[in-house]
């Protein structure tokens, strides 16, 4: 593994030679490949959110109940954060363009072998292929945009324009997803997939290729990693006496990972990347962000079909309000962060979003489907106030060289907290719903309110990590535009 010192320059370009007489190479074009990064990132977090106002219907067509519909949402979203961890390092080895390209390839066509399940354990092991293809493309589309843009000033708006391009996919997710079960099916919601996979691929023909790097896979650490989370959300989803000992399981793994990553040389998660101040808050906010959201769709989407007795078509509309504030709410985010610095940004979301979670435990079996839809968006915009500022505060934390290990980190942070929401919330409302999903909201507002503590602690560039050997941390100077406020 290359040395994790420090450096202000992104990774270099590699280029093949030109024997004569051959047309001259194309030259990379920096917006060709934001936008091929783009496309692939909103359509794996479309995908984690697109499923849950068809899982009625999915329930219906193949059967399974509550436990089997949080399978179906978990099993992509824990294979998504648990491989993550390495992913993101692969993204580094490999090169950043190749990954992209093997994970887009691969989601494409389990999203294809999704569309054509004929049973609940076939959906979910396809399910599961499309979580790990998504693994590698989050962390490699980060790191793309990161190596595609030398300026600091042009790479941190490239960088919010990525991370708005994803929050919008989320928040469109269940429209999408009610519109093409009404229309069509459930298996719509999968198929729409292939096309899109195919341009993402077209894009890459001229994104910058970086070099690979070879290094040290941490097999053991990646292996503890994925049995504690199985264990985790297994224990969360299905309860019991079997759920206790999958608890159990989750703790011996969870302690076994800490362990391997103190010693091994060259961890799937350097420890020591958590004493950067920045990072941990970073890590911390997204994760909240992630229970809230993705918790609070999957159970109103359930409230507006199985409490109030909407169709899909009609519950998917309901998330419109919310949906179509988030992309500018990204933007006003971005642009706040630029003058003041993220911290700003990140407070006001925080608030706005713990606002919104206490406001929507009014809500009832009667509230009028209208004003939840309105009472909803609170929460997602202040989500979307924090989500572009912690991204560029993770990415500006460490070396460029190291941009797929942090990507990695922070969406596999988010990823676990969106599926552990998803658990623990639909476990909660399973034993009566109205009185499960307040005493949900309460746990996102609790989140929210240790989070936006924590970032009061947001610091400037000396917490940034540089990761050098031994996991000591090493303070670098970032460019102007990461100085936080």
């Amino acid at each position: 593994m290359p040395s994790q010192q420090s450096s202000n320059h992104p990774a270099k370009e590699h280029h093949l030679p030109v024997r004569p007489g051959d047309p001259p190479p194309m030259k990379p074009a920096p917006t060709l490949a934001l936008t091929a990064a783009l496309l692939g990132f909103a359509l794996i977090t479309l995908d984690a959110s697109v499923v849950n106002v068809a899982l009625p219907a999915v329930g219906s067509s193949l059967g399974g109940g509550m436990t089997g519909l949080q399978w179906v949402v978990d099993a992509y979203t824990l294979a998504f954060a648990a491989l993550m961890l390495s992913t993101g390092a692969f993204a580094d080895r490999v090169g950043a363009s190749r990954a992209y390209t093997l994970g887009i390839t691969v989601f494409t066509l389990a999203s294809a072998a999704c569309g054509l399940a004929s049973n609940l354990p076939a959906l979910i092991g396809a399910r599961v292929v499309q979580g790990v293809a998504a693994a590698v493309i989050l962390p490699a589309s980060l790191a793309l945009v990161r190596q595609a843009y030398d300026d600091p000033a042009r790479r941190a708006r490239a960088v919010a324009v990525w991370a708005a391009g994803g929050s919008v996919a989320v928040a469109l997710g269940p429209v999408a997803g009610g519109a093409l079960t009404t229309a069509w099916d459930w298996r719509g919601i999968f198929f729409v997939n292939l096309p899109l996979g195919a341009v993402a691929l077209a894009l890459l023909v001229r994104a910058p290729r970086s070099r690979p790097r070879p290094a040290p896979l941490d097999l053991p650490g990646q292996v503890a990693a994925v049995v504690t989370l199985t264990a985790l959300t297994f224990a969360v989803i299905e309860g019991g006496p079997t759920g206790l000992a999958a608890l159990a399981v989750a703790a011996v793994a969870g302690l076994l990972f800490l362990r391997i990553e103190r010693r091994q040389p060259h961890p799937v998660v350097p420890l020591g990347l958590f004493r950067s101040r920045n990072i941990s808050v970073a890590v911390a906010a997204g994760t909240a962000c992630s229970v809230a959201f993705y918790g609070m769709v999957f159970v109103f989407s359930l409230f507006f079909q199985q409490v109030q007795g909407r169709s899909a078509l009609y519950a998917g509309l309901l998330f419109l309000p919310m949906s179509a504030l988030i992309g500018a709410t990204n933007v006003v985010s971005g642009k706040l962060a630029g003058r003041y610095g993220p911290r700003l940004p990140m407070l006001i979301g925080q608030g706005v979003a713990l606002a919104g979670l206490l406001l929507l435990l009014s809500v009832g079996a009667g509230t009028p489907p209208a004003l939840v839809a309105l009472l909803l968006v609170p929460m997602a915009l202040g989500c979307a106030l924090t989500v572009p500022p912690l991204t560029a505060v993770m990415m500006e934390a460490v070396p460029a060289e190291r941009a797929g290990l942090a990507a990695g980190v922070l969406n596999s942070a988010r990823q676990v907290g969106g599926g552990l929401g998803i658990a623990v919330f639909g476990a909660l409302v399973s034993g009566g719903f109205v009185a499960g999903m307040r005493v949900s909201l309460g746990i996102g507002a609790a989140l929210f309110a240790v989070t936006w503590l924590f970032s009061f602690r947001l610091a400037g560039p000396a917490s940034s990590w540089g990761g050098t050997p031994g996991g000591r941390t090493s303070p670098r100077t970032p460019p102007p535009s990461a100085t936080g406020s």
